[in-house]
C-alpha cells in the first residue's frame, strides 16, 4: 500500500510540475477565453470546456506529443527498407553501375547496359573499362583514398560519347561502390561549335577591318593629295563597311533564332503572295546579273502555318543566291507544288538555277555557318556565309526541311518542304 501511495504521490507531483511550467501559457489561454466570452456572449459551459482542454494539454506527457512524429518516421523507414538497390538504380536516368571491393559488377541499370552493352554481374570493371583514367578512378576508390571522385571518360564505340564519371561508396561498411556516367557529349559539341563560331566571326570581321585600316593609313600619307586615289580608296572602304554591316545583321538574326528555337504557328502565310513579293524585291538584282525569274505556281490556295517575315527571309536568301551564283544560266525558276503524300502532306517551294552547280562533296556541309563552296566568288558576290544557316534555323522553327539537288554544269535546286498541319 505504501508503494502505491508513493507512486500516486509521484504522479501528482509530476502533474503539478507540468502545470507550474505551463502557468504562463495557461494564464494567457484563460485570459483569451474570458475576452472572447465577454465580447461574444458565449455560454458558460463553453468557457469551462475550453479551460478543461487547456489544462489537459498542459499536463499531457511529452512522450505522447512525440508519438505521432515517431510513428510517421517508422512508416517512412519501413517504406525505404522495402526498396532494393536494383529499384533505386533503375530510377536513375544516367548509366549507373554498382560494384564491390574486387571491382566486380554487382548490378548495372538499363541505361548502363544500353550505353556500354555486354555488362553482366560478376564481370570485372577493370577489364570492361581499360582507359587509364578509369583504372585510376577504380584504384583510388578501392584503396579508400577518397570518399568520392570523378574523371572524364570517352567511350569510342559504337559511337564516340564523352562522360563525366563519378564514383562514391555506398553507405558505411557495405563494401559496395557506385559509378554514375553523366553524358557530356552534347555540351561538348555545343562548346566546340561556339568556339568555331567565335573564331570564324572574328576572322570574317578582321579582314575588312584590316583593309579599312590600311586605306586610312594610305589616305593620311602618300594619297593625301591624290584625288583619284582618294576616291577609289573611299569606295573600297564603303564596300568593306557594308560587308561588315551585312555580317553583323546576319549574326544578330542567327542569334535571335537560336534563342527562340520554337515558333507558335498561329497564323497562315499565303506562299503565292510571299513569293511574288520576294521576286519583286529582287527584280533589280536579277536584272543587274542578267537573270530572268520565271514563276511556276500551282493553282488554288497555297497557304501554310508560319511567320510571314521569317519565310520571306528564307525565300529571299535562296532566290538571291540563285541570282548571284547561278547567273551564268540566265534564268531561275521559282515553283510551288503540293505534296499529297499521306505521311507528309504539305507544300514544296523549289528555287532552281541553271548555273555551274555545286560539287556533290560540298552539299552535306553547305548549311554550316561560314561554309563556302568558293570563298573568293562568295566574297565577290558580297556573301557572309551565314545565309543558308539562317534558312535552316527558320525552317526548323516551322517544322519544315530543306533538300538540295545539284549536278555540276546543270545548276542547283533548293526545295523547301512546308507542312500544312
Amino acid at each position: 500500500m505504501a508503494d502505491i501511495g508513493t507512486e500516486r504521490k509521484g504522479k501528482a507531483q509530476a502533474v503539478a510540475m507540468r502545470l507550474w511550467n505551463s502557468r504562463w501559457p495557461l494564464a494567457a489561454g484563460f485570459v483569451a477565453v474570458l475576452i472572447v466570452y465577454g465580447f461574444a456572449g458565449m455560454s458558460g459551459y463553453v468557457v469551462l470546456l475550453a479551460g478543461a482542454v487547456l489544462v489537459a494539454a498542459a499536463i499531457l506527457p511529452p512522450g505522447v506529443a512525440r508519438q505521432s512524429t515517431e510513428n510517421a518516421a517508422a512508416v517512412e523507414a519501413s517504406g525505404l527498407q522495402q526498396l532494393s538497390g536494383e529499384y533505386l538504380a533503375a530510377a536513375v536516368a544516367d548509366p549507373l553501375i554498382i560494384f564491390d571491393r574486387s571491382a566486380a559488377i554487382v548490378h548495372a541499370n538499363a541505361a548502363a547496359v544500353a550505353a556500354f552493352g555486354g555488362i553482366a554481374p560478376g564481370m570485372s570493371l577493370s577489364l570492361k573499362f581499360r582507359a587509364p583514367e578509369m583504372q585510376s578512378l577504380l584504384d583510388n576508390m578501392l584503396a579508400g583514398n577518397v570518399a568520392s571522385d570523378s574523371v572524364d571518360y570517352i567511350e569510342r564505340l559504337p559511337v564516340e560519347r564523352a562522360y563525366r564519371v563519378s564514383a562514391s561508396s555506398v553507405g558505411h561498411a557495405t563494401d559496395l561502390y557506385v559509378l554514375v556516367f553523366k553524358d557530356q557529349s552534347e555540351a561538348r559539341r555545343i562548346d566546340r561549335m561556339r568556339a568555331d563560331f567565335i573564331a570564324n566571326a572574328s576572322h570574317e570581321l578582321r579582314t575588312p577591318l584590316a583593309s579599312i585600316a590600311g586605306f586610312i593609313e594610305t589616305l593620311r600619307g602618300p594619297a593625301r593629295n591624290d584625288p583619284a586615289a582618294r576616291e577609289q580608296f573611299l569606295q573600297i572602304m564603303q564596300n568593306q563597311t557594308s560587308r561588315m554591316a551585312r555580317l553583323i545583321d546576319d549574326l544578330l538574326s542567327l542569334s535571335r533564332l537560336e534563342m527562340k528555337p520554337y515558333l507558335k504557328l498561329g497564323t497562315e502565310v499565303d506562299l503565292r503572295q510571299a513569293l511574288d513579293s520576294v521576286i519583286d524585291s529582287l527584280g533589280p538584282l536579277a536584272k543587274e546579273n542578267g537573270v530572268v525569274i520565271e514563276r511556276d505556281f500551282a493553282e488554288g490556295p497555297l497557304a501554310v502555318p508560319g511567320d510571314r517575315d521569317e519565310l520571306f527571309q528564307v525565300f529571299e536568301n535562296l532566290l538571291e543566291n540563285a541570282c548571284k551564283y547561278g547567273q551564268s544560266g540566265g534564268r531561275v525558276v521559282v515553283s510551288i507544288t503540293r505534296s499529297d503524300s499521306d505521311t507528309e502532306p504539305g507544300i514544296d517551294v523549289t528555287i532552281r538555277d541553271f548555273g555551274p552547280g555545286i560539287p556533290e562533296e560540298h552539299i552535306p556541309r553547305i548549311t554550316e555557318r561560314f561554309y563556302r563552296v568558293d570563298v573568293e566568288n562568295s566574297r565577290t558576290q558580297k556573301g557572309t556565309g551565314l545565309g543558308l544557316s539562317i534558312v535552316k534555323h527558320i525552317l526548323t522553327r516551322h517544322n519544315a526541311r530543306l533538300s538540295i539537288w545539284s549536278e555540276v554544269g546543270k545548276g542547283a535546286a533548293f526545295t523547301v518542304h512546308l507542312p500544312v498541319r
